[in-house]
C-alpha cells in the first residue's frame, strides 16, 4: 500500500484523484495540503507543509507553482518521493526540480495520461520523417480557468519534437509581425473556454498533404489514474528524474 500526501486536496484534480484513489487497492490518501479545507476528508489536513506532520510515503502535486518551494523542502527533509504535475513553473523552479532530484526520487510530467504520451512519441517519429517538409502547429484547448497558457503538454510535445527538430523556434503569436513561416518554427496556440478539459493536436502542413494526431481528454479521471500510477510507481525508487516514459517501460 502506497500512502500518498495530496497537495491541492480540494482542488477539482485533488478531487479527482481522491475519487480514484477509493476505487483502488494499492494507494490510499493519507494528508491533505491545501490552502481551502476539504469539506469531508478521513485524513489528516494541512493547510502548509509547515503545518504538516503525518506517515506517507510519496507527495502528489497538483496544485500551484507558488507551493513549490515550500513542498520540496519537505520533501527533502523527509526524504520523500514527489509526483509533480502542476505546470506553469518558471525556468528558474524547473532548476529548483531537477536539483532536487539529485536526493530524491521525481516524477515529473505535464500531463499524466497514456494517450498524450502515445501522442508525444508519434509526434517525434512524423517529425524524423517528414524532416523540413511539413510545417508544425500544436492547438491546445482547456477550459477558462486554467492560468497558464499555453498549456504544459503542449510544451511537452514541442520539447519532444524539438529532440529531432534541433533547431527548432516555438511562436506563440503571429499578429505583431508580418513575414512568411519559417521552416524551423513550431508553432503553439492555446484556447480557453468554458469547461474544456483537454484538448491537444499537433499539424503537420506539407505539400497537398496534412498529417494530425489529436488526443481529447473527456474527463479528469484520466490524469488522476495517471498521477496515482506515478506514485505507486515512484515508492521505493532510487534519486532521479521519472517521467511516464519511465512507468510505461516497467509495465512493458
Amino acid at each position: 500500500m502506497t500512502k500518498i500526501i495530496m497537495t491541492g486536496c480540494s482542488g477539482k484534480m485533488g478531487k479527482s484523484i481522491l475519487a480514484a484513489a477509493e476505487n483502488r487497492d494499492d494507494v490510499t490518501i493519507t494528508a491533505g495540503v491545501d490552502l481551502v479545507a476539504p469539506q469531508q476528508a478521513d485524513f489528516i489536513y494541512a493547510d502548509s507543509f509547515e503545518h504538516l506532520e503525518c506517515d506517507a510515503d510519496v507527495i502528489v502535486d497538483f496544485s500551484n507553482p507558488a507551493v513549490l518551494d515550500s513542498m520540496l523542502k519537505y520533501a527533502l527533509d523527509k526524504k520523500m518521493p514527489v509526483v509533480i504535475c502542476t505546470t506553469g513553473y518558471s525556468e528558474e523552479q524547473k532548476q529548483k526540480i531537477y536539483a532536487a532530484a539529485k536526493e530524491i526520487p521525481v516524477f515529473y510530467s505535464g500531463n499524466m495520461s497514456l494517450g498524450i504520451n502515445l501522442i508525444i512519441e508519434l509526434a517525434k517519429k512524423a517529425a524524423a520523417v517528414f524532416g523540413d517538409n511539413f510545417d508544425i502547429e500544436i492547438v491546445e484547448q482547456h477550459h477558462n480557468q486554467k492560468l497558464d497558457a499555453p498549456s504544459g503538454t503542449a510544451l511537452m510535445i514541442a520539447d519532444a519534437i524539438s529532440t529531432v527538430k534541433t533547431d527548432a523556434e516555438y511562436v506563440y503569436d503571429r499578429h505583431a509581425y508580418r513575414k512568411k513561416r519559417e521552416k524551423k518554427e513550431i508553432g503553439i496556440h492555446s484556447i480557453r473556454g468554458g469547461n474544456i478539459v483537454g484538448e491537444h493536436e499537433v499539424i503537420f502542413a506539407g505539400q497537398d498533404e496534412v498529417l494530425k494526431i489529436s488526443h481529447s481528454a473527456r474527463s479528469k479521471t484520466v490524469f488522476a489514474v495517471g498521477a496515482l500510477n506515478a506514485a505507486a510507481f515512484l515508492k521505493g525508487k532510487a534519486a532521479g528524474m521519472y517521467d511516464m516514459s519511465d512507468l510505461l517501460k516497467e509495465n512493458g
